[in-house]
């Protein structure tokens, strides 16, 4: 029966391991092509969900520490340092999306930004779904909590992808600095989380 039983953490674990690495993977191809749209397009929101993303790396990094047994002064250091990073995001978007807004900067289309972000929006759900599936399965507080995180980053992409069509459909110009707007709530919110570890 204990055998039964650590066959069936070490599945667990694995799937928990696979999750991680692929939102890792994930979010490392999505720095570049959001890099690229965001400088074409010059887009505040898909600038922030590129910044974003390099956040909800550090976020999978930590958690993958905590899977492999790391110590938790070590987790707690990094999670620190992820509450800064918000900090740093949500400073960020907020000078950048004012500025957006008071002079009526006007974004471009951006196709690839609309594509990526919509296709991101149904990947996060899924991972995090899988992830909360999978922490309630293992007992594991950080896995469910990172898969919170997860769930958020697709609603922010849904929030993306929304100013990118309403700017590109009907040229409502403004909705792209409002979307930054609502990554600056995000990451104020995250910020107070990790940093309160």
């Amino acid at each position: 029966m204990t055998t039964s039983n650590d066959a069936a953490h070490t599945a667990l674990l694995r799937r928990g391991f696979a999750l991680e690495y692929t939102t890792l993977a994930w979010n490392a191809v999505g720095i570049v092509v959001l890099a690229v749209a965001a400088i074409s397009a010059r887009s505040v929101a898909l600038a922030g969900f590129g910044l974003d993303s390099l956040i909800e790396i550090g976020a999978s990094t930590v958690v993958v520490w905590e899977l492999s047994g790391t110590c938790e002064d070590r987790q707690r250091k990094a999670m620190r340092l992820i509450g800064w990073a918000f900090v740093a995001l949500a400073l960020y978007l907020l000078v950048q999306s004012t500025w957006a807004l008071t002079s009526g900067f006007h974004a471009h289309h951006s196709p690839a930004g609309i594509a990526w972000t919509a296709i991101t929006a149904v990947v996060m759900f899924a991972l995090a779904y899988g992830k909360a599936r999978t922490g309630a399965a293992l007992d594991n507080p950080v896995l469910k909590t990172e898969g919170r995180v997860t769930f958020i980053d697709g609603l922010l992409a849904t929030a993306v992808l929304l100013g990118l069509v309403l700017n590109a459909a009907w040229g409502v110009w403004w909705a792209d600095p409002l979307a930054g707007y609502v990554i600056v709530y995000y990451g104020i919110k995250e910020a107070r989380a990790a940093l309160a570890h």
